[in-house]
């Protein structure tokens, strides 16, 4: 009888130490994905304010406040990649998040615009790709709506950049 006291409690603080271990292991990863989001320059192009040097970082990653004019394609504003769901990336799976990542394709179906760089980011590796999805479902939601996408020759609500082709200048661009 006296060894079965003992041996509850043993497994209880076994169990109790996978669950901390389980809870490190996660902290690690959202702490990587943090680590790439930041070095990989997520913030430049998703977080509002930072084109015009003052970034939002209460609204961090919430979408940008520019857009960017890109030809044959038209005006694209950075997305907001925080687990809002109703403005950002809140409804998609880690799964998703990572094949946006990696290979361009969001869950509804559409290409992310060429300035996206994920040809790059699809040379991850699989752990990297999913510390990066684990860190942006961890960060503070923002309910931040930015404008969809605008085809060429439609009107532009935001602020814009616009992106030249190689070889074309400023003077000879059309507005």
């Amino acid at each position: 009888m006296f060894h079965r006291p003992i041996r509850f409690a043993f497994l209880i603080a076994s169990g109790a130490a996978l669950m901390s271990f389980g809870a490190t292991a996660d902290d690690a990863q959202i702490t990587r994905g943090e680590y790439l989001v930041t070095i990989g320059g997520c913030n430049d192009c998703h977080t509002p304010g930072y084109f015009f040097g003052k970034p939002d970082m209460s609204r961090f990653l919430g979408g940008s406040d520019v857009g960017f004019e890109i030809p044959g394609v038209g005006v694209v504003v950075g997305r907001n990649i925080t687990p809002d769901k109703e403005t950002g990336i809140g409804s998609w799976t880690v799964e998703q998040i990572v094949t946006a990542i990696q290979s361009g394709q969001r869950p509804d179906g559409r290409v992310l615009a060429p300035i996206m760089p994920w040809h790059a980011f699809a040379q991850l590796t699989a752990d990297d790709a999913m510390a990066i999805a684990k860190f942006l479902q961890s960060v503070k939601p923002v309910n931040n709506m930015v404008p969809d996408p605008v085809k060429p020759g439609e009107k532009v609500s935001t602020f814009m950049f616009r992106i030249l082709p190689p070889g074309e200048t400023a003077a000879a661009a059309p507005n």
